[in-house]
């Protein structure tokens, strides 16, 4: 999950993986700054990498980890020289098949943002079926757990409070529609300033 690449549109979609920090050792391989969150997919050896405009391939040779922190070694980098000579390069990959990825529970966080978010039907009895939450502004895709900032709508916002932070986890977002651009949310009582107990 990371930035887009908002080059020519008729170009695969490009998103950002990694930056290339200093180089590691005598033998040409790079530490990175990781973007990404499938870095064993990313990195592993014969993985296409691509600048922001999509006209230099850097090819992954091999990859390890140190520390917790990626190294990588590209093809026709062979020298301490090399490696350095790409220090601060932005990389990107490839962006996989929405439709796959949603059948795996996948998304892109920009996929994600300006869905509209609505109330699952079992979470609230006494509202109809679908009421309308707010809007997906922002994912903030950390590690730990992913959380969907929503931008509550009049009926939900209070004067204290016009967002929800939402943890992007099935039991609490049952459903995403890309193509009809929606999502559920079954909160838990608390989490919608604006849904009151009596609601539940």
């Amino acid at each position: 999950m990371a930035g887009t690449h908002d080059g020519d549109p008729q170009q695969p979609e490009l998103l950002r993986v990694c930056r290339i920090g200093r180089a590691q050792g005598l033998k040409g391989e790079v530490t990175v700054q990781s973007f990404t969150d499938e870095p064993d997919y990313r990195y592993e050896a014969g993985s296409r990498l691509f600048t922001r405009d999509g006209a230099t391939v850097y090819t992954v040779a091999r990859s390890r980890t140190f520390k917790g922190r990626w190294i990588l070694l590209f093809e026709g980098v062979s020298n301490r020289e090399g490696a350095e000579a790409l220090a601060g390069t932005e990389l990107y990959g490839q962006a996989d098949d929405p439709e796959a990825m949603a059948e795996e529970g996948l998304w892109y966080p920009k996929d994600l943002i300006r869905l509209e978010a609505r109330l699952a039907s079992t979470a609230t009895p006494g509202r109809p079926d679908g009421a309308v939450l707010g809007t997906v502004v922002d994912v903030d895709a950390a590690p730990a757990q992913a959380l969907l900032k929503i931008r509550l709508s009049d009926a939900f916002a209070t004067p204290e409070s016009r967002t929800a932070l939402v943890p992007f986890v099935e039991r609490i977002v049952p459903t995403v529609n890309l193509a009809e651009r929606y999502l559920t949310i079954d909160p838990p009582g608390g989490l919608i300033p604006g849904l009151e107990p009596a609601d539940r």
